[in-house]
């Protein structure tokens, strides 16, 4: 039953969106995840997908899954590259993750228009400017 099934909360992992510079130096967004425990993480899954509304229409992309062996303990590593086309629709995250026999997961979303030059904050787990999820 559901009632049996134990939630354990997580902590100290967390997603962000940072903007960095390619070679022609243009804006590139990149998603990460952020592991502030002093545990790695394993078997990570993250599935995303965008959701909403313009012009009246509704718009979804489609869902993408990202398998990530390890996340090292006060690591990081990168998730996938985001389009900014898509920063107009809630940017949705579920993360499911291991640590030892245990699995947690918790769903990020990054609401409509929340990525973006006005919303970065210095990230110094990466040394970049980014949109932190809270």
């Amino acid at each position: 039953m559901k009632k049996d099934i134990e939630t354990l909360e997580v902590k100290n992992v967390t997603l962000v969106v940072v903007r960095e510079k390619n070679i022609l130096n243009q804006d590139e967004w990149k998603v990460y995840i952020i592991n502030n425990n002093t545990h790695p993480i394993e078997n990570t899954l993250v599935a995303s997908q965008g959701y909403g509304e313009k012009e009246g229409e509704q718009q979804r992309t489609s869902t993408l899954r990202h398998f990530l062996e390890t996340v090292p303990a006060e690591g990081f590593a990168m998730v996938e590259p985001i389009d900014s086309s898509l920063f107009h629709l809630n940017n949705e995250y579920w993360v499911s993750y291991y640590v030892g026999t245990q699995i947690y997961d918790r769903r990020f979303v990054f609401v409509t228009d929340s990525i973006g030059a006005e919303n970065l904050t210095f990230i110094k787990e990466l040394n970049m400017e980014g949109v932190l999820h809270s």
